[in-house]
């Protein structure tokens, strides 16, 4: 990639205080409600629906892939905050050619998005929250200790998209969260048997330069059952699995179907970074408390 503006990294572009702000990510629009600074917002994207009552009176201004750049202008705001997976490199810089401060925010584990969070409170001046970051923190080291004293890990298919079906490999926020609610994804260290152009989202990149994220692989059924996943994880977005999808995965020769381990969830909890991850650690982990069991099944 040729040299650009648009990097990513935990120095936001701003000397003070930002006081009117636009998030373009929807779980940076939720830690900031969450972290006491929602009054400094003053629009979000389509799809920042967290918290409920405090987002749906704010100026919706498009998608995290086309947002409106020229009413975003019209706003003046202080700080624009994007992410380099979520949105547009085209539409970050021509923010930043507007004049515009965008930090681009990126964080890929566990531990980069709770830095994220000490860093936001940092460059908005507002330690409030401090308490409750910190206390993520130690619900992260206690369930990692459990989860490490286990010896056999519990093996976890989670697939994000449907015709064809796609996961996630290692390099992403989902698979680091697994990691520390006591999983392990069977597809980390896959390697595609598809062309870039078939992967989720290829179709709109927003630049010709920009290199194709090759971590959302194309899965068959076959490299399913031959995994053999101990449970198997439905999530709600970003492609909306329902009931009607059980029956399709109940059939696979796996463990997770003879069990009866194929579990519905919240998308959000496997996707969001942020102040999200204290929903995701009190409910992911029950889902998957059982490698012994597994283990007499394999």
């Amino acid at each position: 990639m040729e040299a650009s503006t648009y990097l990513s990294g935990l120095q936001a572009p701003v000397g003070t205080p930002p006081r009117r702000v636009i998030s373009l990510v929807p779980s940076v629009t939720e830690s900031l409600f969450e972290l006491g600074l929602g009054e400094r917002i003053i629009g979000v994207t389509d799809y920042c629906v967290h918290p409920a009552d405090a987002t749906r009176h704010l100026p919706r201004l498009g998608g995290t892939k086309n947002p409106d750049i020229e009413r975003i202008i019209a706003l003046q705001p202080d700080l624009v905050i994007a992410n380099q997976e979520e949105n547009r490199r085209v539409d970050v810089e021509r923010l930043q050619a507007a004049g515009i401060p965008v930090w681009v925010t990126y964080p890929c584990t566990v531990q980069e998005a709770l830095n994220l969070l000490w860093q936001i409170m940092e460059v908005f001046d507002d330690p409030r929250m401090v308490p409750r970051v910190r206390l993520i923190e130690q619900t992260v080291d206690v369930i990692e200790r459990v989860e490490m004293a286990r010896s056999v890990p519990c093996r976890v298919f989670v697939p994000i998209w449907y015709e064809p079906v796609m996961t996630f490999t290692t390099g992403t926020f989902a698979n680091d969260l697994l990691r520390v609610c006591g999983g392990t994804n069977i597809f980390a260290d896959y390697q595609r048997h598809s062309p870039p152009a078939t992967d989720l989202g290829s179709a709109d990149s927003g630049s010709a330069e920009e290199p194709r994220d090759t971590r959302y692989p194309r899965v068959t059924w076959a490299d399913v059952e031959a995994a053999q996943p101990d449970v198997i994880l439905l999530p709600s977005e970003p492609f909306a699995f329902t009931q009607k999808h059980l029956a399709l995965f109940e059939a696979l020769d796996v463990p997770a179907a003879r069990a009866g381990r194929i579990h519905l969830v919240d998308g959000s909890l496997l996707t969001w970074h942020g102040t999200r991850i204290a929903r995701a650690l009190a409910t992911l982990p029950s889902l998957m408390c059982v490698a012994e069991e597994a283990q007499d099944e394999r």
